[in-house]
């Protein structure tokens, strides 16, 4: 994964350790992408999106403001989605279920003619709103091609 020896995400804690992982992989998962590693791509992508809805619902002062019910585990990424849309942090557009099955699929095969430009402006959009992105690429430590 494009986080392998660039940072130590216990150390950093449960906030910024998530939130620096979502980032490299953001960059990691579109560089994937570009280069025909559909497949791969897609994986990546979703562990950004995983880390970043962490790294949001970890911050105290953002968790305070969710709408939690009874039983929703927020070790689940299905719940913890559905949590962000039902407080309004997500509009819901993004559909998370299409994307879940899409990277399972991605797990299984590749798939070197899908068209993943939709699913990545959607993604782009939730990233904005989970507060990952926009950043400053000069700020991540240095990508390394080896690792994939």
């Amino acid at each position: 994964m494009p986080h392998f020896g660039l940072m130590n995400e216990r150390k950093m804690g449960p906030v910024e350790g998530p939130l620096l992982r979502a980032r490299l992989h953001m960059r990691g998962g579109k560089r994937r992408l570009r280069q025909g590693k559909i497949s791969a791509g897609i994986v990546t992508l979703y562990d950004a999106l995983e880390a970043a809805m962490q790294a949001y619902i970890s911050d105290p002062v953002r968790k305070a403001g969710l709408s939690l019910r009874h039983g929703d585990d927020l070790n689940n990424e299905r719940i913890v989605y559905t949590v962000l849309v039902r407080s309004r942090v997500l509009d819901g557009m993004f559909d998370f279920d299409e994307f879940d099955r899409l990277t399972e699929r991605a797990l299984r095969e590749e798939m070197p003619e899908f068209d993943y430009r939709p699913i990545l402006s959607g993604l782009e959009n939730v990233m904005t709103r989970l507060g990952v992105m926009p950043f400053d690429e000069a700020s991540l430590p240095a990508e390394d091609p080896a690792t994939f």
